[in-house]
């Protein structure tokens, strides 16, 4: 009954033919006051509220050319329009003291996902009205309720809405037939973050994160040059298809930190065309590092199970088709969908109610087709290699104790699987983690090594291969740093001759001699840093592990 006498006296307020700015706001705050009581004794006078706020915008005296009204659980915002020349409009609240109200192009209209709730109405709405209904189109306005306690009903039974409520209209005018579609967008307020795009909200651990995240990349972009210029400038590094392929995947990364860090810069300019340039070429690169990641690990499959399909001919060529045509083919398929799937993001998730741009993925299905899909597929292969190369390299150490070096102990191991974990992008895989109570930490871990994922390729396939180093003393190091120049290679070629040698001797098949000579010889001369250049094993044993594998294939 109290309840009911105090609409009374609201609806009383609104007789006249206009409200003012400060009647408006007060009229709201009583709505919001009562939505944070007894939602069943609001249940009786829920449509007369939700009607009190609708009137307010119909009769709200607008100075200028909006106003906004907010309380704690009630915004309004309303708009004066032209009905005969509508402009596109977007709403967007990242909470109730953070409402965005205004005209915005079509090519510059952002995504709007992490916000509460957003709405874009095209400016074809108004089309499709006679000419008098445009006439009388003088408003729009755009109500949101933080909590559903006005919109209950008995038939839901025990399920519960977990969203707010957003509507719009215009001047109260019935509108069909559109040219365009509406974007309405309302976020649940209880998301589950595996993979999602919410991301943090806390706007210091977003800085925290960002910081690291620029510095990871500059340093990354940085050895990453550096690992480019090793392999380019010394030729004799550059005979084996796994380095031509780790110079693939260096350039690639390179690349994306590149984009990456000019990415938040160029969202800045009004420019369309650059924003979707970026996004366009920043999602290219993901695609193509990671597609380079998989043909790592796709590589040391066919080295190791079929054992002569990397001597095919053409082989580079067509790795090359594969890691940068197929990333091509996906980002050309979902801009050619639409155009708009690439421009800025807005990132308003912070409790601040700041915000930041980025020109990305707008829409979510591209961004979980286009990225999210394609890197899980590319990720269990990886990992699928990652366990066959543990399990091999496990058998042949207990097959053959003698072949490993007495230096070889379990800090090498491990950082000979660090180093395959860093090539075949496996570090990726704590996006999979980031989720319920592990979401900060994993999150932190995601950051922290994807940033840096080039400066750890330096480091494990520069900086600690020996076959690296000596080319840095030999041409780059003077003094007693420097090496004489072929002479340890004299050595190591010499070597390469005998484990062939050995090799070959133990072939138990009299007529797989021939055979199995011809694929060691090929393995030392074309796939000798499958493993070394995957930080598998220290270049001493390199030849030794690849000719056992290959003989315990061939001999089963």
């Amino acid at each position: 009954m109290q309840v009911a006498q105090l609409v009374g006296n609201l609806e009383k307020l609104l007789d006249g033919s206009s409200v003012s700015k400060a009647v408006g706001q007060k009229v709201i705050n009583v709505v919001s006051n009562l939505m944070e009581g007894n939602s069943v004794a609001l249940s009786a006078s829920a449509n007369r509220l939700v009607q009190v706020v609708e009137d307010v915008g119909l009769q709200l005296i607008i100075p200028g050319d909006r106003e906004i009204l907010s309380s704690g659980s009630v915004v309004l915002a309303v708009r004066s329009i032209d009905g005969t020349n509508f402009p596109q409009t977007s709403f967007n609240i990242f909470n109730t003291d953070n409402v965005q109200l205004r005209a915005l192009s079509r090519s510059r209209s952002k995504r709007s996902g992490s916000a509460l709730g957003s709405v874009s109405l095209p400016s074809s709405l108004t089309a499709g009205l006679s000419p008098e209904d445009q006439q009388l189109a003088n408003r729009v306005q755009f109500t949101f309720y933080t909590k559903p306690a006005l919109f209950q009903d008995d038939a839901l039974n025990n399920q519960t809405l977990v969203s707010p409520v957003l509507a719009a209209s215009v001047t109260n005018l019935s509108i069909s037939n559109l040219a365009e579609n509406i974007q309405f967008t309302i976020r649940n307020v209880n998301p589950i973050d595996d993979l999602s795009r919410e991301g943090i909200i806390d706007r210091q651990q977003a800085q925290i994160l960002t910081f690291i995240t620029y510095i990871g990349c500059g340093i990354s972009a940085i050895f990453l040059a550096l690992t480019l210029l090793t392999y380019l400038l010394f030729e004799k590094l550059m005979r084996d298809i796994p380095a031509k392929i780790l110079v693939q995947l260096c350039l690639s990364l390179l690349f994306l930190n590149l984009v990456f860090l000019l990415d938040g810069w160029l969202a800045l300019y009004p420019a369309v065309g650059l924003c979707i340039s970026t996004a366009f070429f920043l999602h290219y690169f993901l695609l193509t590092s990671f597609t380079w990641a998989g043909l790592e690990a796709l590589h040391m499959y066919l080295s190791i199970v079929r054992v002569f399909t990397p001597y095919l001919s053409r082989y580079m060529l067509k790795f090359s088709l594969i890691g940068w045509g197929i990333p091509l083919l996906v980002v050309i398929v979902v801009i050619s969908v639409d155009k708009d799937n690439y421009g800025v993001v807005t990132y308003g998730k912070y409790t601040d109610g700041t915000s930041d741009d980025f020109c990305w993925l707008r829409n979510d299905i591209a961004f979980y087709v286009g990225v999210v899909a394609y890197f899980l597929l590319i990720f269990a292969l990886c990992l699928l290699v990652f366990i066959i190369v543990m399990v091999q390299l496990s058998r042949i150490k207990k097959q053959n104790p003698q072949n490993q070096p007495p230096n070889r102990g379990v800090m090498t191991d491990l950082r000979s699987i660090a180093g395959l974990i860093v090539l075949l992008g496996l570090t990726w895989g704590f996006a999979l983690f980031a989720w319920g109570p592990l979401y900060l930490p994993f999150v932190y871990l995601f950051t922290i090594f994807n940033s840096l994922q080039g400066f750890l390729v330096f480091i494990f396939h520069c900086a600690v291969k020996e076959n690296v180093r000596r080319q840095w003393r030999t041409y780059l190091c003077c003094g007693k740093l420097r090496l004489a120049e072929n002479s340890d290679w004299s050595r190591t070629a010499t070597q390469n001759r005998m484990n062939l040698s050995v090799a070959t001797a133990t072939t138990s098949a009299p007529h797989l001699t021939s055979r199995s000579s011809s694929v060691i010889s090929d393995s030392t001369n074309s796939n000798g840093s499958v493993f070394a250049d995957s930080g598998i094993s220290d270049s001493s044993n390199n030849d030794a592990i690849l000719n056992e594998i290959h003989r315990l294939n061939i001999s089963l």
